[in-house]
């Protein structure tokens, strides 16, 4: 199929993931990352392509193109070389509002880009990471058909 999502949930171990990322900074970033936003959730986390640790995942349909369709995940991470991209934070009013209290980061489309985790209010991290996990859209419960 011509519009399905080339990023999606994996078998593929968490655990094994975050003992493996290199440099040893960003290693421990992940498992910090790791333990709150399980905290946050309480979900289990799943791997997502190859580099982004997922929580929790929800149905969309583009609003672009309905025939893009498929499942992504409500919040997450990626402890990148260069950085730290968190996803789904500011997805939901209530998450943009809190953003600008988050500290120092850089926004992507559809992320934030964070250094180190000493340069952001983790209290507010959690905050944003459960209004995220919040996210209720699925076009089935909305009446959108695929």
């Amino acid at each position: 199929m011509a519009n399905e999502p080339k990023t999606k949930p994996t078998e593929q171990s968490v655990a094994e993931f975050l003992e493996q990322v290199e440099p040893a900074r960003r290693r421990e970033d992940g498992a910090a990352l790791a333990k709150i936003f399980s905290e946050a959730t309480g979900a289990e986390p799943t791997m997502w392509g190859p580099s982004m640790i997922g929580y929790g995942s929800y149905r969309y349909v583009s609003p672009r193109d309905p025939r893009r369709h498929g499942e992504w995940l409500k919040t997450g991470f990626s402890p990148r070389k260069a950085q730290l991209s968190l996803y789904g934070l500011k997805d939901l009013p209530a998450g943009a509002e809190l953003l600008p209290s988050l500290g120092k980061y850089t926004e992507g489309a559809g992320c934030v880009y964070v250094k180190k985790l000493e340069d952001i209010d983790l209290d507010v991290l959690r905050q944003l990471i459960t209004i995220a996990y919040s996210r209720t859209d699925d076009p089935i419960a909305s009446g959108t058909s695929w």
